[in-house]
């Protein structure tokens, strides 16, 4: 985000196996792209070493599921830290987080960012961090609700989400002085906004408020799909997401792409996506600033759909922001808007791009050509999501 102010602001993600998959990345990405330098570590684990990651989520049984997420890869080493150069502890959710209250010397990091007044960041299951380290005694916290009587018997008052009974509606998400406590990854929207004001961050628009429409359908990329979407709520951008055959409570699979060692990424099931808004006449170009085409395998359903690749040209003849990531370029180029553009594209996609009149900037992640944003895929998402909010004229200032 290249209008951010940097002020050297830092996190620490701690992190460890089977840790919820959402609830680590999100973060990761978003606050990378605010220009906050970001490490995550995990005890007995090394710079570049990896963590299993889990997806929760609920796919017809009364209780989530824990499916296998993207593997996480470590940017810090945990032995070598000094945790005093940190503003803000992050700890997502996760059944790792059982093992981690029970590490004395994990829980004393706990205590000490607590006690030196620097926000403390809870999620879901980890709320059970803050019970180990004495910290939920006298504080408001929400949580997964298996943890309501876990910070009830440490003394802590449990905050329930109003909308509870709606995945459309949650937003869990409770601040009690520097301790910042939520539902998971579906209350993202308003962690990530918090998230800005605790590292001490106000977001500035320069034309008032942002309206962005994601179009996607079945298999779209997790990361591609949840990440910009949960990053621009959290910038304070009303955000809609459509599919042509999808309406409002309807749900999209994602699909995790990953490096597993193979020549080309495998492909596992990702979170729900849950639509909040149906396909109909409101849905056209003149009603928002910009669209994003994330990728995965749902742009080749979209391409074959008229409605979707006629919305695709009406944002680009309104002179409107059109943004894809990943194999979301496939739709931009079936639309044919592309042409005498540069674009960044992964292997997967240079082939097309050429072929649909574009030029590929070999060696970008993210590019910006007049109203079109382009990048590679998941792993540019900080570039993609800080260019994203300069062109609709955001800016962070700490």
């Amino acid at each position: 985000m290249g209008s951010v102010e940097v002020a050297a602001k830092s996190a620490l993600i701690l992190c460890g196996d089977y840790m919820e998959d959402s609830e680590a990345m999100v973060p990761f990405h978003f606050l990378q792209a605010l220009g906050v330098r970001v490490h995550c570590a995990s005890k007995g684990k090394l710079s570049g070493h990896k963590c299993l990651t889990a997806i929760h989520d609920f796919v017809g049984f009364e209780l989530y599921s824990e499916l296998p997420g993207h593997n996480f890869v470590l940017n810090a080493t945990f032995a070598e830290l000094s945790f005093e150069s940190y503003d803000m502890l992050i700890i997502p959710g996760g059944r790792f987080t059982e093992v981690l209250s029970d590490d004395e010397d994990v829980v004393g990091i706990v205590k000490k960012f607590a006690h030196l007044g620097k926000p403390v960041i809870t999620s879901c299951h980890s709320q059970i961090m803050l019970v180990a380290a004495g910290l939920a005694k006298g504080r408001n916290v929400t949580g997964f609700w298996s943890l309501k009587p876990v910070v009830e018997l440490a003394g802590g008052t449990w905050v329930e989400d109003d909308a509870s009974a709606s995945v459309l509606d949650l937003t869990g998400c409770v601040v009690d002085g520097n301790i910042l406590s939520t539902i998971g990854w579906p209350a993202h929207a308003e962690y990530l906004s918090q998230l800005v004001k605790l590292l001490g961050g106000q977001v500035q628009s320069s034309s008032g408020p942002k309206s962005v429409l994601f179009l996607c359908g079945d298999f779209v990329e997790d990361y591609e799909m949840y990440v910009p979407y949960r990053a621009l709520e959290g910038l304070g951008c009303k955000v809609d997401a459509v599919s042509p055959n999808k309406k409002k409570g309807d749900t999209c699979v994602t699909a995790v792409w990953d490096d597993e060692g193979a020549q080309i990424w495998s492909e596992k099931r990702g979170h729900n996506f849950y639509f909040k808004t149906s396909w109909d006449e409101e849905i056209r170009a003149e009603n928002y600033d910009c669209l994003v085409v994330p990728g995965g395998r749902s742009p080749e359903l979209l391409l074959n759909d008229k409605k979707a690749v006629a919305l695709v040209q009406d944002f680009a003849e309104k002179d409107k922001i059109v943004a894809g990531v990943g194999h979301g370029l496939w739709l931009l180029a079936a639309a044919d808007i592309l042409r005498g553009k540069t674009c960044a594209a992964s292997h997967g996609v240079k082939v097309i791009a050429k072929a649909a009149g574009a030029q590929v900037a070999n060696d970008a992640l993210c590019t910006t050509d007049r109203k079109l944003v382009t990048a590679v895929g998941w792993h540019a998402l900080p570039q993609f999501v800080s260019e994203l909010a300069d062109a609709l004229g955001l800016s962070v200032v700490f």
